[in-house]
């Protein structure tokens, strides 16, 4: 049915069961799996006030690289175990919504598996969940797990 699909990956339960669930699709179809990251980094650098002093924010995004590359190692992992054979990992910074739908156009996708953190349809629309803003603007399928 799927000859690619993307499964965008943050860490969290429901992320994993969006990898379990895109890796069950990519395997009954031979299918290739790309596998997506994206962590939320500032568009600029920034300081943080503690007290009097201040504290650039360029050690926090060393610690979130390292943090990407763990949460990519294993679920490319996963994937494997679970075994789908034909992965790409990719790692993106931007604001999730629009990179996902970005990478998405890129690889030219059939699908993208995301898993949504249980915010209700209300909430999530007047929050603006990510996985609302791929759902209403994606060109492909999209297929949301909680």
């Amino acid at each position: 049915m799927y000859k690619s699909l993307l499964v965008a990956v943050d860490g969290s339960g429901p992320g994993r069961k969006a990898l379990e669930l895109a890796c069950h699709l990519a395997k009954v179809d031979n299918a290739e799996l790309h596998i997506l990251h994206v962590p939320e980094v500032l568009p600029h650098e920034a300081t943080l006030i503690w007290g009097i002093g201040a504290v650039a924010i360029g050690d926090e995004l060393k610690e979130m690289e390292v943090l990407a590359n763990r949460i990519m190692t294993g679920a490319e992992g996963e994937a494997k175990k679970l075994g789908v054979n034909n992965i790409h990992t990719h790692v993106e910074k931007g604001e999730p919504a629009r990179t996902i739908l970005k990478q998405a156009e890129v690889l030219s996708v059939e699908v993208i598996v995301l898993g949504t953190r249980g915010l209700g349809d209300l909430a999530g629309l007047v929050m603006g969940s990510v996985s609302h803003k791929v759902a209403s603007s994606a060109k492909c399928g999209v297929i949301t797990i909680r």
